[in-house]
């Protein structure tokens, strides 16, 4: 196979830092990342890690193990600091773009980052906690603005340092990447990330889709994220593939035309994305044109009114995937040949197991539903200063999801929900995903989210919050009447809430958490409502 010869000698790498090193040596002139006009050569690009590695060791002493922050829009600049920080020994922590000051306040403190490297643009953010944290000594700006602290400007930082490799020894369980999670329970955790868990798991991903090193990826998806760093960074280096970044989404046509002037190959999304792309469609000539060969969908479910919908206008395979942070995070994915079932999430991707377990911990047969919990060299370390979470999520080598599944006789995983969203209404279990997955056939409906509500008398009760498309209009009992056909009384919706779209995450989830705020306040039944 062509994927395995591109990956077969990063599979020897010891760590990410030499795993660019290696690739740099054997085709130091191949494109590896693309934005706009410029280009940046594999050769540039490990050069450019290493006097930022360098850099950080020399300049401000940065050790190995220290934690360095990275508050960034995509550019070049976000994964050359990425490697940089990889190559000097350091642990990168990547931090959501969208977070407030004292959010990033909270993370920087609880990881005790010893640097953070920003821009301009997020510099009255960075001023409101820069000079209160202990532990930050310095701080980084690929712009001109003083970020308060001990402020470096990038390309002063870097004026006469040496591009040579550092040689700093280095092991597949050195600590990488420290991934915070959304905090949807509590404050965020630190999922830590060795050098190991993105190995395997890159490799493990790229040969499930059969990567080759003459392939380009459309890097479109903040690359704070997990699955940003290892499918869209991480994955398409390893091989020799070409990055085509994105800096800011400006608009769909802009990203149609930057998928045709570069030839990207494989196009990696959020649902979200799919489903504008399966609403509008594709002329005829515009498909014909295009070089994309595969799109994956990852970071949120995909609903299979949007896969249908999507392959049968734009005519390219979309495979959905299924992960999380804390296993680097790829855990399963449809195969890109042989069967792919719609409404699952595929298969573990090699070299990782899955089974569905108990509130016991026991294992559950095929077909029956409960937790899933994974195991692999993809699991991760555990939770930063987090000893007893890590214990309560890792036992006995397998991580507990916090998702609700079943496994299939052919090894297939469906995901139903996440246990904190299931829904208890008279003592039976509402799996809001089922639910909303008949609210996305509804030929008015955009967008679809169940979430409980808190009954004196019947614990919870399911209410649907929806969006409708554009020039479409429904009624509360018109949607109530058409999940009739295909759900029991108990799950269809008792509530039915309009609104002109839902709240998301950068990364496209849908804020439950803010819904259930919301309907958590309400004591008469109601049509509509606006958020």
């Amino acid at each position: 196979m062509r994927a395995s010869h591109s990956l077969a000698d990063v599979q020897r790498s010891e760590s990410l830092g030499a795993m660019l090193e290696a690739r740099a040596r054997r085709h130091p002139r191949r494109i590896a990342l693309f934005l706009d006009d410029h280009r940046l050569s594999y050769g540039l690009l490990n050069a450019r890690a290493n006097t930022f590695a360098r850099a950080l060791r020399e300049r401000l002493h940065v050790t190995h193990g220290d934690r360095v922050g990275i508050l960034l829009q995509n550019c070049p600049e976000c994964i050359v600091a990425l490697f940089g920080i990889l190559k000097a020994g350091a642990a990168a922590v990547p931090l959501n773009t969208y977070l407030t000051a004292p959010e990033i306040r909270y993370i920087l403190a609880d990881a005790e980052a010893k640097v953070l490297i920003s821009s301009d643009e997020f510099a009255p953010t960075v001023r409101k906690f820069s000079e209160d944290l202990p532990s930050l000594t310095a701080l980084i700006t690929i712009g001109r603005e003083d970020l308060g602290c001990d402020t470096w400007l990038l390309n002063e930082l870097l004026k006469g340092i040496d591009a040579a490799a550092p040689e700093f020894p280095m092991t597949g369980d050195n600590l990488a990447v420290i991934i915070y999670t959304s905090g949807t329970t509590g404050k965020p955790k630190g999922a830590m990330l060795t050098h190991t868990n993105l190995l395997s798991n890159l490799i493990a991903s790229g040969t499930s889709i059969r990567i080759r090193g003459c392939d380009r990826f459309m890097l479109l998806l903040p690359m704070f994220h997990s699955f940003t760093i290892t499918t869209c960074i991480m994955m398409p280096l390893a091989a020799g593939a070409g990055i085509v970044v994105i800096g800011k989404l400006r608009s769909m046509e802009h990203i149609v035309r930057r998928m045709l002037l570069t030839r990207v190959t494989v196009f990696i999304g959020i649902p979200h994305i799919y489903d504008v792309l399966s609403q509008r469609g594709m002329p005829f000539w515009l498909r014909m044109l295009l070089r994309v060969r595969v799109c994956i969908s990852g970071s949120a479910p995909l609903s299979e009114q949007t896969l249908k919908r999507f392959e049968q206008r734009i005519r390219i395979p979309l495979l959905e995937g299924y992960g999380l942070s804390e296993t680097s995070p790829v855990v399963s994915i449809n195969p890109l040949d042989g069967i792919r079932k719609p409404g699952s999430v595929g298969r573990p991707i090699p070299g990782v197991e899955v089974r569905i377990v108990s509130g016991e911990g026991e294992e559950l047969p095929l077909g029956r539903i409960g937790e899933i919990a994974v195991r692999g060299p993809n699991v991760m370390k555990g939770y930063l200063n987090r000893p007893r979470e890590t214990k309560e999520t890792v036992r006995d080598g397998w991580l507990l999801t916090g998702d609700i599944g079943r496994i299939d006789e052919d090894g297939y995983i469906y995901i139903l929900d996440r246990k904190k969203d299931m829904i208890l209404f008279h003592g039976m279990n509402v799996y809001p995903r089922e639910v909303e997955e008949v609210l996305y056939g509804h030929p008015a409906v955009a967008e679809a989210a169940v979430v409980g509500a808190p009954d004196r008398h019947r614990g919870e009760l399911p209410v649907a919050v929806i969006s409708l498309k554009e020039g479409c209009r429904a009624e509360a009992s018109e949607i109530t009447e058409y999940c009739k056909g295909s759900l029991a009384p108990y799950k269809i919706p008792h509530r039915i809430v309009f609104v002109d779209r839902l709240p998301r995450t950068a990364t496209g989830k849908i804020l439950k958490r803010e819904l259930k705020k919301y309907v958590g306040d309400l004591t008469t039944d109601f049509k509509s409502a606006t958020l």
